[in-house]
């Protein structure tokens, strides 16, 4: 089990950012939760094994349709134990 906090930078609100996130991480067997900040970010924690992990992290560069990303950070986190994954307010 790993765990990666990601900040994604860009047109990234009000274009389904993180309800497509939630669908992917559903798909890839990632959990966390996602979320809008308000500095025009989405703020992510993921976590589960490597390659969900990574599949989520991979997508989080292109993101929906609709989303223009611009830059992503990713670093190392502690995992929460969280069971599904989650859309935040």
């Amino acid at each position: 089990m790993i765990a990666r906090h990601v900040v994604v930078h860009g047109m990234v609100q009000g274009v389904g950012f993180r309800w497509s996130m939630a669908s992917e991480a559903r798909r890839a067997g990632a959990r966390g939760w996602v979320r809008n900040r308000s500095d025009g970010t989405v703020e992510a924690h993921v976590e589960g094994d490597q390659e969900a992990v990574d599949a989520l992290v991979t997508w989080a560069h292109g993101g929906p349709r609709l989303a223009r990303v611009t830059h992503v950070e990713v670093d190392d986190a502690q995992p929460t134990g969280a069971v599904e994954f989650d859309i935040e307010p």
